[in-house]
């Protein structure tokens, strides 16, 4: 028997609690070859627009050999060779497309420093991995996991970098970009000891510093820490580090990771996971009384591990497509606003891993944010963050899940029928949802929204919405067969459905109060804005 709920949610515009700064707006890949593609460039004019605030764009293999050829977590821009003689010999020309399409899309890079140009290597096997969807990182740690065999010349590689960037696009734009130093060391991403990353890790933000005087750096991006000892130790080890030898840091980065399953007959999300990661590594950032006042970076916060497996070959992975995935991150991003409440540490961003993959099946169930060019519902959900600003107001629901009963179950009994909501000097922003780690149509919400304290008069109401019947390409391709060749009509009818859906648009008339309903579907969002 299909479970409906009835929710009231209140809202009260005249309790602030505070101002809003988006974290959720920072996004990232291994690939960057996939930037300066038309379909790259496409996606990161739309992530420009989410927002007023300029979205920040982090991806890997910014250093590593190679052609500048892209293929599934692999990229490189041979920015680094060495003549005869063993001198360095610097070449931005790959780079520079790269960036280029940053700064022209209004985007800000968080510049990973990484990885070991083939030249530097210290692993004199294979430099370039294999990866297949199969064995996935079976084989993945080859030289260009490996340290630097020469400190000096990594370190004057870095400073000739920044300086270069700062030559090309202004000294005081490229201060203002964050700069982090490497990726997961305690996991697949270097084959070096502890003690070697920390001192790779004090060459790079020295050079950094010495090139761009008051520039930000941070690190070590970390994996995941709750039950996940290697990764707590590691942190633990970089940050005494840190503190021993007054090394500069700017700010601490780490990641974090849920862990869906296939259970019984369909997706079962592990949002939990992904919180209690974050968790554990705040609480490790808290063990260090000096470093309490840095903003952290959780520089990848995704539903899992690994954005380049197919839901086709992992079937895990079948949340990715739909609805599912858009409704999981408005879901876990105002959740870690919470964790870092309860913290007493600032998250100063949440990094989506998540982009787009060239040359691949439509809808083949990558962690992506858009198809062929096509948006994904994913992109939806971000969109209807980005309509909050201003400062948050005080948002009740009836049929809230506490968060340490997510931390402890999941959402696995009712579902979290909740709400956020800010103002600003023109109106006010509601954001509501209804999330469930099942992914089963069931569970659907008659939504009351008690609206109290609004300014008196005749207001334009806009409500957004994204479920499984709107603001969902995926929906529609099913629709029309899930062809593999879309062209002409169909294609702009595709475009057209991977936009942000209005649901309705009227006037409505407020004597400081107001009363609005709807009907949410299980893993759908809405956005109520009131124009003023």
């Amino acid at each position: 028997m299909t479970k409906t709920y009835d929710v009231r949610i209140d809202v009260d515009a005249a309790e602030s609690r505070g101002a809003y700064k988006p974290l959720w707006n920072w996004f990232g890949y291994d690939e960057p070859n996939y930037t300066d593609t038309a379909n790259g460039k496409k996606l990161l004019k739309e992530l420009t627009e989410l927002s007023p605030e300029p979205v920040r764009v982090r991806t890997h293999n910014l250093l590593t050999s190679g052609d500048g050829t892209y293929s599934l977590k692999w990229g490189s821009t041979n920015a680094y060779t060495e003549d005869a003689g063993g001198n360095p010999v610097y070449d931005w020309t790959i780079m520079d497309r790269i960036f280029d399409a940053y700064v022209e899309a209004g985007n800000i890079p968080l510049v990973q420093v990484g990885f070991m140009p083939e030249a530097l290597s210290t692993d004199p096997g294979p430099y370039r991995h294999s990866w297949s969807l199969e064995d996935r990182y079976a084989t993945i740690m080859t030289g260009w996991a490996s340290p630097p065999k020469d400190l000096k010349k990594w370190g004057d590689l870095v400073h000739a970098w920044a300086r270069h960037l700062a030559d090309r696009y202004g000294e005081d734009v490229v201060r203002g970009w964050p700069w982090e130093v490497w990726n997961e060391p305690d996991g697949h991403y270097w084959k070096g000891t502890v003690e070697e990353f920390c001192a790779m890790y004090a060459v790079t933000a020295r050079a950094l510093k010495d090139a761009l005087p008051g520039v930000r750096v941070g690190g070590p991006h970390t994996c995941g820490a709750f039950n996940n000892p290697k990764a707590q130790t590691f942190l633990r080890a970089f940050l005494q580090f840190i503190v021993d030898t007054d090394t500069p840091i700017d700010f601490i980065a780490f990641h974090a990771k849920g862990n869906p399953v296939v259970w019984q007959d369909h997706v079962r999300m592990g949002l939990h996971k992904q919180l209690r990661d974050i968790e554990a590594n705040l609480a490790i950032v808290n063990e260090f009384p000096t470093l309490r006042h840095l903003p952290t970076v959780i520089g990848e916060s995704d539903p899992e591990g690994c954005a380049a497996c197919s839901a086709r070959v992992h079937p895990q992975n079948g949340y990715r497509n739909g609805p599912l995935y858009g409704a999981y991150v408005v879901e876990s991003m105002i959740r870690t606003y919470e964790l870092s409440k309860r913290a007493g540490v600032e998250i100063e961003g949440a990094v989506t891993w998540a982009f787009l993959f060239e040359d691949q099946p439509w809808f083949d169930g990558f962690r992506d944010l858009a198809t062929n060019g096509v948006d994904k519902a994913v992109l939806n959900g971000f969109r209807m963050l980005g309509k909050l600003g201003g400062e948050w107001i005080e948002t009740k629901s009836d049929h809230a899940v506490a968060i340490e009963d997510i931390m402890l179950h999941g959402v696995r009994d009712t579902p979290d029928v909740n709400a956020v909501a800010t103002r600003d000097a023109r109106g006010v922003s509601v954001l509501v949802w209804n999330y469930h780690d099942d992914d089963i149509e069931d569970g659907a919400a008659t939504v009351t929204l008690a609206l109290a304290n609004l300014r008196p008069g005749s207001h334009r109401l806009t409500h957004y919405r994204m479920d499984k019947d709107h603001s969902n390409a995926f929906g529609v391709w099913q629709k029309m067969g899930s062809p593999q060749t879309v062209t002409g009509a169909d294609y702009e009818r595709l475009e057209a459905a991977g936009k942000l859906a209005v649901l309705e648009t009227r006037t409505v008339t407020a004597d400081g109060v107001l009363t609005l309903a709807t009907d949410l579907p299980r893993q759908g969002v809405s956005l109520f804005r009131i124009d003023y």
